[in-house]
C-alpha cells in the first residue's frame, strides 16, 4: 500500500481549485512494460509539488521584465544599432530617428507597388545623409585627436620617466645606502656597508685558512668557499678573494696547483685549483708558524685600518673638490665631511687572480695534421690535407662596430646664478670660509670635546629639572646620590646615575655660584641657590654651549 505524501498539505493550502487525493492503489511495476503515469499518480509518487492550475477568472499578465524583452512588429523587422559603450560620445549631433526605421519608411514594401517619392520623404533622406555625413567627420575628428594624444605622450614620457633604472644599475636598499647614519654612539670615521661585509669576509675566510693551514690542509677556494658561505649565510666568490688581495696584498699567496687531494667527485685530481697559503712570520726557534687567534686578531685590526685609508683617499679628493677646497691632515681626521657620503664610495676594484694555465686543444683538421705529423701514414696526411683545404673558408672582415660615445663624468649641481643675485660676492666668500672653519673643526674634534658638547646641551634643561628637585624635596642640601636618582626619574634623556653625576660635576664647574658642592667625609652634597633667577642661569648655560 502506498503511504500518503504529508507535502500534500501544500497542495491542499494553495489558491485554485482543490485537487482531490488520489486513491491508493496497489501497484506492481512491470519489467516489459513500463505503465504510463497520469498526472494525479505523479503528483502523488513524485518528490515534486505540482503547480494547480491558475484560476481562469484572473489577470495573465506576464512578468513586468518579460514584457519589456517583447519588441513590437516594427522594432523587430527594423532592429536599430545599439550605440558602443566604448565609442566617443558627441552632444553636438543632433537626436534623429533610428536608420531602420527611416529606411523602411522610404522603402516601399515587397509586393507592393513603388509610389512616388514624396516630399516629406525627400526630407528624410537628405537629414539621414547628412546624419551619416557628420557620424563620418567626428568620427575622423576623434581619431585624428587619439593619434596626436598618443604622439604627444610618447615624446613626454621619456623627460617625465627620466633616464630608465637599468642604465644606471640596480639601486641599493635603504638601509645599506644610509647605513652610516644609523649606527649608535658618537660620529667618527664609519666605513660603508659594503666596506664592512668585507671586512667580515675577510674575518671569516681567515678562520677558515687558519683551520686548515694549523692542520698541515691545503686550503684551497672551494673549501674556503663552502666554509665562509656557511659562517655568513652570504655568497662568496672570486670577485671578494680580488677585493681582499687589493685590501690587503700581504695576507695570502695565491697559486694555480694540481695534485692536491680532494674528496669531491666533480673535482678530478688532475684539475688546477687556487691554493690559498697565509703569508706568516716565522718563528724563533724555526717551528713552522701557525695562525693563531693573536695573529688573526691582528692580521683583522690591520685589514681595517686599510679599509679605512681606502675611505681617507676619497674623502680626501672630495675635501679638494669644495669650493674653497679643504685640507685636513690625516693624523688629525676625527670624523668624515657632514656632506661626505660615506655608503656611496665606490667598490673596491678586485685584483687578477693567477689562472689555470690555457690547455691546448685541437679543434680542426689542420691542428690534429700538424700535430700528428710524423704518427700517421701518407695516405691518412693526404686525406687530412684535403679536408683542410676543404673546410678553410675565407673568412670576410666583419663590418667595425660603432664606437660608443664615452659617457661624461657627473658633475656635482652648481649653485644657480638666479639664486644668489643680488648678494656681494665678498660676503659670500666670507660666509664659505667661516662654514668651512666650522667643519674642519668638527672634522678635527676629538671624542671627549664631543661628549662635552652633548652634556653641555643638555645642562639648560638639567638645571631646571635639578632646581624643581630642590624645591620639591624643601631642604638645603642633598647628597650626591639622591640628587642624580630623583634627576634620573625626572629627566626626559635616559641616562644613568654615573652619568648624571658627571652632567652635575660640569654643572657646578661651569656655575660654581649657582652650584656647589660640598664633601663631608665620604659623602659628596649638593648646595643650590634657590634665590637665583632661572632664566639667567638658563641663558648663561645656552651661552657656554654655543662658545
Amino acid at each position: 500500500m502506498e503511504q500518503r505524501r504529508v507535502t500534500d498539505f501544500f497542495a491542499r493550502r494553495r489558491p485554485g481549485p482543490r485537487i482531490a487525493p488520489p486513491k491508493p492503489a496497489c501497484r506492481t511495476p512491470s519489467p516489459a512494460r513500463p505503465a504510463l503515469r497520469s498526472p494525479d499518480s505523479a503528483t502523488s509518487g513524485s518528490r515534486k509539488r505540482t503547480r494547480p492550475p491558475a484560476d481562469p477568472g484572473r489577470d495573465q499578465a506576464s512578468p513586468l521584465a518579460r514584457r519589456r524583452l517583447r519588441l513590437s512588429a516594427d522594432e523587430v523587422s527594423s532592429p536599430s544599432t545599439p550605440e558602443a559603450p566604448d565609442s566617443p560620445k558627441t552632444p553636438d549631433i543632433p537626436a534623429c530617428p533610428s536608420l531602420g526605421q527611416k529606411i523602411k519608411k522610404s522603402t516601399p514594401a515587397a509586393g507592393q507597388p513603388p509610389h512616388p517619392t514624396s516630399p516629406q520623404d525627400q526630407d528624410t533622406i537628405s537629414e539621414l545623409a547628412s546624419c551619416l555625413q557628420r557620424a563620418r567627420e567626428l568620427g575622423a575628428r576623434v581619431r585624428a585627436l587619439k593619434a596626436s594624444a598618443q604622439d604627444a605622450e610618447e615624446s613626454c614620457t621619456p623627460e617625465a620617466e627620466g633616464p630608465p633604472e637599468e642604465q644606471w644599475g640596480e639601486k641599493a636598499p635603504a638601509y645599506q645606502r644610509f647605513h652610516a647614519l644609523a649606527q649608535p654612539g658618537l660620529p667618527g670615521l664609519m666605513l660603508p656597508y659594503k666596506y664592512q661585509v668585507l671586512a667580515e669576509m675577510f674575518r671569516s675566510m681567515d678562520t677558515i685558512v687558519g683551520m686548515l693551514h694549523n692542520r698541515s690542509e691545503t686550503p684551497t677556494f672551494a673549501k674556503v668557499q663552502r666554509g665562509v658561505q656557511d659562517m655568513m649565510r652570504r655568497r662568496f666568490e672570486e670577485r671578494n678573494v680580488g677585493q681582499i688581495k687589493t685590501v690587503y696584498p700581504a695576507s695570502y699567496r695565491f697559486r694555480q696547483e694540481r695534485s692536491v687531494p680532494t674528496f669531491k667527485d666533480g673535482v678530478k685530481k688532475s684539475d688546477y685549483q687556487l691554493t690559498i697559503e697565509p703569508l706568516l712570520e716565522q718563528e724563533a726557534d724555526g717551528a713552522a708558524p701557525q695562525l693563531t687567534a693573536s695573529r688573526l686578531l691582528q692580521r683583522r685590526q690591520i685589514f681595517s685600518q686599510k679599509l679605512v685609508e681606502h675611505v681617507k683617499e676619497h674623502h680626501k679628493a672630495f675635501l679638494a673638490s669644495l669650493s674653497p677646497p679643504m685640507v685636513v691632515p690625516e693624523d688629525q681626521l676625527t670624523r668624515w665631511h657632514p656632506r661626505f657620503n660615506v655608503d656611496e664610495v665606490p667598490d673596491i676594484e678586485p685584483a687578477a687572480l693567477p689562472q689555470p694555465p690555457a690547455m691546448e686543444k685541437l679543434t680542426t683538421a689542420q691542428e690534429v695534421l700538424a700535430r700528428a705529423r710524423n704518427l700517421i701514414s701518407p695516405r691518412m696526411e693526404k686525406a687530412l690535407s684535403q679536408l683542410a683545404l676543404r673546410s678553410a673558408v675565407p673568412s670576410s672582415p666583419g663590418s667595425p662596430r660603432p664606437a660608443l660615445p664615452a659617457t661624461p663624468p657627473a658633475t656635482p649641481p652648481a649653485a644657480s646664478p638666479s639664486a644668489l643675485k643680488g648678494v656681494s660676492q665678498d660676503l659670500l666668500e666670507r660666509i664659505r670660509a667661516k662654514e668651512a672653519q666650522k667643519q674642519l673643526a668638527q672634522m678635527t674634534r676629538c671624542p671627549e670635546q664631543e661628549q662635552r658638547l652633548q652634556r653641555l646641551e643638555r645642562l639648560p634643561e638639567l638645571a631646571r629639572v635639578l632646581r624643581s628637585v630642590f624645591v620639591s624635596e624643601r631642604k638645603p642640601a642633598l647628597s650626591m646620590e639622591v640628587a642624580c636618582a630623583r634627576m634620573v626619574g625626572s629627566c626626559r634623556t635616559v641616562m644613568s646615575p654615573g652619568e648624571m653625576e658627571k652632567h652635575l660635576l660640569l654643572l657646578s664647574e661651569l656655575l660654581p655660584d649657582w652650584l656647589s658642592l660640598h664633601r663631608i667625609r665620604t659623602d659628596t652634597y649638593v648646595k643650590l641657590d634657590k634665590a637665583a633667577d632661572l632664566a639667567n642661569i638658563t641663558a648663561r648655560l645656552a651661552h657656554q654651549g654655543l662658545s
